[in-house]
């Protein structure tokens, strides 16, 4: 089949791509530019890439056109496949049909997070021989991809050994449920489209201002993915997130909840629970306790609570969703080599430690920065931040920025991502600034990457670390960071 896809270059379109190329299909895209990881990796996987979006993109009369959520009702080449009657759909409705179907979905959704559980959960089951397909919203570093196909040969159950996947011997297959609307042409949630059996909820808290102006409009789809859960499911969720709890009321199914001993349960009993004994360069020890049983010290290789849940999370879902011995996951866990774009060691220059990070919206800022700070604890932290999300660049959490970068000890923020805001709407960066100086925290607002790169430069010494943090490719900040302190 000939396949292609309008808006290539995000991270879930991209996946989508190679998927498709894997089952054997002929597959193109386009897009305005192709950055890496995606852009890169899209040539590796074979896809033919035309940049920029015409109508002569379809000349090749493709059979399916898939359209992304990024496009708007005007985007002239999914106006053409529209209007030249070609068969079109979005990635989830695309998912369902390729890869989806004859599995059991594990579904990873919530506002932070989903994207290393999502990753973990993947590793964890392909490691204890369950072959899992899986879509992750990032590069998986065990896997060096970010998707794969659930293998179509089923293997006969046998009772009581990992390696099950039930019911009926379905492989599982992992991927993350964005809850941003699916397309201009669908305006529901895309989590809402894969028929989760198993679900992972880690957070529930505003986000995404732009289709989701208050709370209640938020919260309404994740609403409806519990309803939808099947009485036979599964939901694996968050104790120590308030809403998570309240949410769960909604679903039919049964429910596990996971959290940590030093947060506060919301929970009426924690199923799984891990206890943090020490945290330091080489990842995070913690105590395991499971159904009533204590499992012993773990040794898990990332860091931070946010981590610590997101393990927890994804040991729950496939112990309980799909049979895996806690022994075995256990054991795979510290082999488990984490997520491009997540607390990413991309270099040492200099001595200098440079992280990067997908970390955008304040509650992810905090995680993240308190993470590298107890895996870091005797060196400058600097924290550089582009708002760049239609999130992170409105006021809406304008009072919440300024304490997510108390773990930082100096503080640099990039323009706004986004123009056009009115003054009102807009974050004010100045504000941040003044209130983490009255903190205490050295803060500025810097005009452009060049200042940043040149002030890193000057500032940063050997043992210190820089966690460069951007939902984007922060106008290619990373490598030319690299080069200025390797030079320095």
């Amino acid at each position: 089949m000939r396949i292609h896809i309008v808006a290539v270059s995000g991270t879930a379109m991209g996946s989508l791509a190679g998927l498709c190329a894997e089952l054997g299909h002929d597959v193109s895209g386009s897009d305005v530019r192709f950055d890496p990881p995606i852009g890169p990796a899209l040539k590796k996987w074979g896809i033919q890439l035309f940049e920029g979006f015409s109508a002569d993109h379809l000349a090749h009369k493709p059979d399916l056109v898939v359209i992304g959520n990024v496009c708007r009702k005007d985007n002239v080449e999914a106006r053409a496949a529209i209007d030249g009657g070609f068969r079109y759909t979005h990635v989830a409705g695309a998912l369902q049909e390729f890869a989806l179907e004859g599995t059991r979905p594990l579904v990873v959704a919530g506002t932070h997070g989903k994207t290393t559980t999502t990753s973990l959960c993947a590793y964890l089951l392909d490691a204890v021989g369950l072959e899992p397909g899986f879509l992750i919203g990032g590069i998986a570093k065990n896997f060096g991809t970010s998707f794969r196909t659930a293998p179509t040969t089923r293997s006969l159950p046998t009772l009581g050994e990992a390696g099950l996947s039930r019911p009926g011997g379905a492989k599982a297959f992992v991927l993350e449920g964005d809850e941003y609307d699916t397309a201009f042409f669908e305006k529901t949630a895309k989590f809402l489209h894969y028929h989760a059996q198993v679900l992972v909820l880690t957070s529930c808290e505003h986000d995404h201002i732009d289709i989701y102006p208050t709370e209640e409009s938020y919260f309404a789809p994740f609403v409806q993915l519990l309803r939808d859960m099947p009485e036979d499911g599964l939901l694996i969720a968050n104790a120590n997130d308030a809403k998570v709890v309240e949410l769960t009321r909604h679903a039919r199914c049964r429910v596990s909840f996971y959290g940590t001993e030093d947060k506060k349960s919301y929970a009426p009993a924690i199923h799984w629970q891990g206890a943090i004994a020490s945290s330091d360069a080489s990842g995070t020890s913690f105590d395991l306790y499971g159904g009533g049983s204590y499992f012993g010290r773990v040794a898990s290789p990332l860091s931070g609570h946010h981590n610590l849940q997101n393990v927890l999370a994804a040991f729950a879902a496939a112990a309980e969703g799909f049979g895996a011995k806690v022994d075995k996951l256990i054991e795979a866990l510290a082999r488990f080599e984490g997520i491009k774009r997540r607390q990413e060691l991309i270099g040492t220059p200099g001595g200098v430690l440079v992280y990067d990070d997908f970390a955008h919206h304040p509650t992810a800022v905090r995680e993240t920065l308190g993470g590298l700070k107890r895996r870091h604890p005797d060196g400058k932290l600097f924290a550089v931040f582009e708002p760049r999300s239609a999130t992170a660049c409105r006021a809406l959490h304008q009072d919440a920025y300024p304490g997510s970068f108390s773990e930082a000890d100096i503080v640099m923020l990039a323009p706004l991502g986004r123009s056009g805001l009115a003054p009102e709407e807009a974050l004010d960066l100045g504000k941040i600034v003044e209130q983490l100086a009255q903190s205490g925290t050295p803060a500025s607002v810097m005009p452009d990457v060049d200042s940043i790169v040149a002030a890193l430069k000057m500032q940063a010494n050997a043992g210190d670390v820089v966690a460069l943090l951007s939902n984007g490719a922060f106008g290619g900040i990373h490598s030319l960071v690299l080069n200025a302190l390797a030079d320095s």
